[in-house]
């Protein structure tokens, strides 16, 4: 009755079959992992963000970077801006708003600086256009603000190039910005929450990060790909009954096709005539 499972069609379907379970198994594995990843990374935010400030020297040193166990906390500097070595980065959106991230150091004395991003502005009205640029502040300030690695291709999907305009850069990166500054540069750099005494005019601060659903998509995603596993299964056990019910279906038709005449009750009547004609021959 099975002798159809042997048939080419049959096990080239179970060929795919066999080859879709272990590729289920893997894609609700790797997405169960995503989800354990984003949710310690949601949770790491999280904790950041709610901890106390501290000096941004306690997290970052001259010519080092910064651990990714530490992005987003809240660190604070004082020192002046350096208005004279100031950039723009180019290519930043905000509001859905093509514009620059103006990022200025903050000489905190001792010979060292750290870069603080001061915030977003819109793009000039052309693409050489300069856009305007509030002033930093004169005078000692104190910063606080979320402290971040710096910039690479990888962790920003941004591939750099030379070239641009003076002043301007793709990338906040600390090691390449710091080697054609005076003094040296802390690892990373601050996106500026506030600062004190506050500034007559900035521009618009750098919103905080969403922290997001833990990757709940993740979990989801991988119980819909383990749940794909059974329906597979289930799909091909199907077809396999459903192919035996019809072929067994198709026997027992050709079986009642094939019976020899007679042998039903009302072929058995017919031979009656015949009997009855013989005796009479008989009697005479």
């Amino acid at each position: 009755m099975y002798r159809f499972l042997l048939t080419p069609r049959w096990i080239a379907l179970h060929i795919v079959v066999l080859l879709v379970i272990p590729a289920f198994v893997f894609l609700g594995q790797w997405q169960f992992g995503r989800f354990e990843e984003r949710s310690a990374s949601s949770d790491q935010i999280s904790a950041n963000l709610e901890a106390p400030p501290v000096p941004v020297t306690a997290l970052s040193r001259p010519g080092g970077g910064v651990n990714e166990r530490d992005k987003y906390r809240t660190v604070t500097a004082t020192g002046t801006f350096d208005a004279a070595h100031q950039l723009l980065v180019r290519r930043r959106v905000q509001n859905s708003v093509v514009g620059f991230y103006v990022v200025t150091p903050l000489v905190t004395g001792n010979g060292e600086a750290v870069l603080v991003n001061r915030g977003w502005v819109r793009a000039g009205a052309t693409a050489d256009a300069l856009p305007e640029v509030p002033a930093p502040s004169a005078g000692q300030v104190t910063v606080t603000g979320r402290i971040r690695p710096s910039e690479t291709e990888e962790s920003s999907g941004i591939r750099d190039r030379a070239g641009l305009p003076p002043g301007q850069v793709l990338l906040i990166n600390a090691e390449t910005i710091g080697r054609g500054l005076p003094y040296r540069l802390l690892g990373g750099y601050v996106d500026l929450v506030e600062q004190s005494p506050r500034a007559a005019a900035a521009p618009d601060p750098v919103p905080a990060p969403e922290v997001g659903e833990g990757g709940g998509l993740n979990l989801a995603y991988g119980v819909q790909w383990w749940l794909f596993i059974g329906v597979a299964v289930g799909g091909w056990l199907l077809l396999i009954r459903r192919e035996a019910a019809d072929l067994k279906a198709e026997a027992a038709k050709q079986t009642g096709q094939d019976r020899p005449v007679g042998q039903d009750g009302q072929d058995g009547q017919s031979e009656r005539p015949d009997a009855e004609t013989e005796t009479e021959s008989t009697t005479a």
